[in-house]
């Protein structure tokens, strides 16, 4: 015990006897400094203030005139590139700032040399010791860049333990392990499409699948109310698919209400081939890193993109850790297909994640294929008329001939023939289905699956739009139908993006299953017809 008390008075001791350095920091150094400690913003659309003139100014101590005079120097030798973007907080674009990669490489050369430089400090004890500028932060438990701790020795001299404007003392502790991040993932997705019901029909859509997987778009969307057999077409249509292309690496990922954007992300590393467990960790990229560790962190999902892009095109990785069985040379290009199946879970939470994997897609083996009820916002129209970047294929009801076929193959009922059961259900496949079971053209299941799933779910005002246009013989312009429901805004939009509604040069008309439903409702028919009238 003696020993040791000794080694710590003699260390004590070497740091008080070495004399600080005489701490000067260039206007040149300070920028390039704070530059490169916020290098994560570099090509990103909207950044934080920090990288623009008043935020350099403020971090560096300077005047804002002598920030663009600085500028313009190192811009002249190439050090750093100015672009006009987005800024958080603000609604106009600004001028920022990033390093190139002399800059970079210039910046990384001054760190390390002032990183030696010696400052003063005052530890918890009050002992004032010298160490050197990189080791300050932490021996007095503050959470301060090495630009910070610099600029605070040149101004004050001596940086005290617990000084208030180092913010609270917060001690250094290991980063926490990734280990659980993983844990479960594989219970999350299917790498086979799941079990599904005879098809029928839908040659025109499986057409349209099989000639957007040969094309040159990164992503599709199969959207349609609910019940329509979106699933059922995309489970056999991507088994048909790996019969043909045994090298390519299915991911099915089912949404459910309580899914996250970072859910989603982590099922996405597992299948990828990401480990996290210590023996065997495979993530030669650090996606890992990119992901929150605690609870309420944020989710860089812009940082994650970046890793994601250079870990789908790393050649070695690919072969190490998904195509491990792929020949060298193959007249079909490996591909990795990510489902995503009931999206519309995920529309709002996950928009900046499905535009971030859209762009991956773009360059990487990654393609994509949502499956909605609604019609998504996460990509531009520009994409899909213009782009060629994503695809959209509505599934509505089966056609007057698939009805009839399925009919004849089938013992229906005499009074069932295809024309009235077509009207009456709009084709919908789940009606056909309980038809063919218990023999009832409109089975009391069907309309129960329509409340439970659509309409119980609808606003009340919603609610009466779908009345009033099950009410009556013809469209009914949007004026005329928003005076009789008192709106006073345009068509609601989810009604259009799920399709229970469509816009026709005639004005606004009802799904035909919807129809038939809402029809079967007396009280509300009566009362929608009074309001037409009117």
């Amino acid at each position: 015990m003696f020993s040791e008390s000794f080694n710590s008075i003699a260390l004590v001791l070497e740091y008080m006897e070495v004399e600080p350095d005489r701490v000067n920091v260039a206007v040149e150094d300070r920028i390039l400094l704070h530059l490169m400690e916020h290098d994560d913003q570099a090509d990103r659309h909207t950044v934080s203030a920090s990288v623009t003139r008043n935020g350099i100014a403020e971090a560096c101590a300077l005047h804002p005139p002598n920030v663009s005079r600085a500028m313009r120097n190192l811009d002249r030798r190439e050090l750093v590139n100015v672009l006009t973007r987005n800024v958080h907080g603000d609604s106009r674009r600004q001028r920022t700032w990033q390093l190139t990669e002399d800059g970079r490489s210039v910046a990384s050369q001054r760190i390390v040399r002032m990183s030696s430089i010696r400052v003063s400090i005052r530890n918890q004890e009050g002992t004032m010791l010298t160490v050197r500028a990189d080791e300050a932060a932490e021996r007095i438990d503050a959470q301060m860049s090495l630009l910070q701790v610099l600029m605070h020795a040149q101004h004050e001299g001596v940086l005290h333990y617990g000084d208030i404007r180092f913010g609270s003392v917060r001690r250094s502790t290991s980063t926490p392990s990734p280990i659980s991040l993983l844990k479960g993932a594989h219970s999350t997705y299917h790498v086979r499409p799941p079990s599904i019901r005879k098809i029928h029909g839908r040659e025109s859509e499986l057409k349209s699948l099989d000639d957007w997987f040969e094309g040159r778009a990164a992503g599709m969307l199969v959207h349609g109310i609910a019940g329509t057999g979106k699933t059922t077409l995309i489970s056999h249509w991507t088994q048909s698919l790996l019969d043909r292309m045994p090298s390519l690496r299915l991911m099915f990922y089912p949404c459910h209400p309580w899914d996250s954007p970072l859910g989603l992300s982590i099922s996405l590393l597992h299948r990828l081939g990401v480990e996290s467990r210590k023996e065997g960790r495979w993530d030669p990229h650090d996606l890992l890193d990119t992901l929150p560790k605690s609870p309420g962190a944020p989710f860089d999902i812009d940082l994650f993109r970046r890793r994601l892009i250079e870990y789908l095109t790393d050649p070695m990785a690919l072969r190490e850790r998904i195509f491990t069985d792929h020949e060298g040379t193959s007249d079909v290009p490996p591909y990795i297909l990510l489902v995503i199946d009931d999206a519309h879970h995920l529309a709002e939470s996950g928009q900046h994640l499905f535009g971030a994997l859209l762009q991956v897609a773009e360059v990487t083996p990654l393609r994509l294929l949502f499956v909605s009820r609604t019609t998504m916002s996460f990509y531009d129209r520009r994409d899909v008329l213009t782009r060629g970047k994503m695809e959209e294929l509505p599934v509505s009801g089966l056609s007057l001939e698939v009805v009839r076929d399925w009919l004849n193959r089938i013992d229906a009922p005499k009074d069932a023939d295809a024309d009235s059961i077509h009207r009456l259900t709009g084709g919908h496949p789940l009606a056909l289905e309980l038809l063919e079971i218990y023999g009832k053209v409109v089975h009391e299941d069907w309309l129960k699956f329509l409340d439970q799933e659509i309409l119980d779910v609808l606003p009340e005002q919603e609610r009466r739009i779908l009345n009033l246009l099950a009410s009556v013989e013809r469209p009914i312009l949007w004026e005329e139908l928003g005076e009789a429901v008192g709106a006073e805004s345009s068509p609601p939009n989810a009604l259009i993006e799920s399709g229970l509604i469509v816009e026709l040069e005639d004005g606004m008309w009802l799904h035909d299953a919807m129809r038939e439903r809402l029809r079967r409702d007396l009280g509300a028919m009566k009362e929608a017809s009074s309001k037409i009238e009117k």
